[in-house]
């Protein structure tokens, strides 16, 4: 293939090529969701969510356990195939042109997915191989997340709470366009919390677009600049988030899921 049709690819697929070949992921076009559903058997998980986000934009998405919450993040991170609807992620079709998705985006889930007989360091330099993000600062990185000292330690010796550290310094390697956290604040302690939220407004400052899936009401919300409640599979709340709407979706969720709001 020669360059110029590489080239037209390259711009055709929103990504960018750095001098030493290694691809970045593009300036996020947000998340754009119609209709998405997805289906284990006879049993809905998601039902039919409309979703609109644009760039610089960020959603907290709180609900009961068993509401659909990570199975809609999976489908934005195209871990799992819709049943039925489309959407578009960071400009890409969410059943067509997954490859892209993938480039563009960074999922940190509830669990952390490390290689245990890797060192932190390892595991961060095999995702940056992954990634194609050619030499990245990974000692100034580890350094941020608070794991200089650790880096050459395996994970599997690490404390739950340094575990998510690096989990968090894998998701800061991507330097997505689409960032979605899936109860992100778990083994967090204060310090890590707030290096997390820096984080989040990073993002939203260059552009990027945000969802975060959590129980805890008052963190997500001041996180983020839109709520919605998602029940049984449906999204039954979305609003703004303004400081005098927090009561106003505390209220919405325990009517809807007769749980207490955290």
């Amino acid at each position: 293939m020669g360059r110029g049709c590489a080239r037209r690819r390259g711009a055709r697929e929103g990504l960018k090529m750095g001098r030493d070949g290694a691809r970045s992921a593009p300036r996020s076009r947000g998340i754009e969701l119609d209709g998405i559903g997805k289906a284990y058997g006879t049993t809905w998980a998601v039902r039919g969510v409309d979703l609109a986000l644009g760039p610089g934009e960020s959603l907290a998405l709180f609900g009961p356990n068993g509401a659909g919450k990570t199975t809609l993040l999976k489908m934005l991170a195209t871990l799992v195939t819709p049943t039925r609807g489309s959407g578009r992620v960071a400009g890409f079709d969410l059943r067509t042109e997954r490859d892209g998705i993938r480039e563009s985006l960074a999922l940190l889930a509830h669990g952390t997915y490390l290689y245990e007989d890797l060192t932190a360091r390892e595991n961060l330099q095999f995702a940056a191989a992954m990634r194609r993000r050619g030499a990245p600062p990974l000692e100034a990185l580890l350094e941020r997340v608070g794991l200089a000292e650790a880096a050459g330690e395996r994970v599997r010796v690490l404390s739950s709470g340094m575990k998510r550290r690096l989990a968090v310094a894998m998701v800061m390697l991507a330097e997505p366009a689409i960032l979605l956290l899936d109860e992100p604040f778990t083994n967090l302690d204060q310090a890590a919390v707030a290096l997390l939220e820096g984080y989040v407004a990073e993002v939203l400052a260059r552009g990027g677009t945000v969802v975060v899936a959590t129980h805890d009401l008052a963190r997500g919300y001041a996180a983020c600049r839109r709520a919605a409640v998602l029940v049984n599979g449906r999204l039954i709340h979305e609003a703004p988030a303004r400081a005098e709407g927090l009561e106003v979706l505390r209220a919405a969720y325990v009517a809807a899921t007769g749980e207490g709001a955290g």
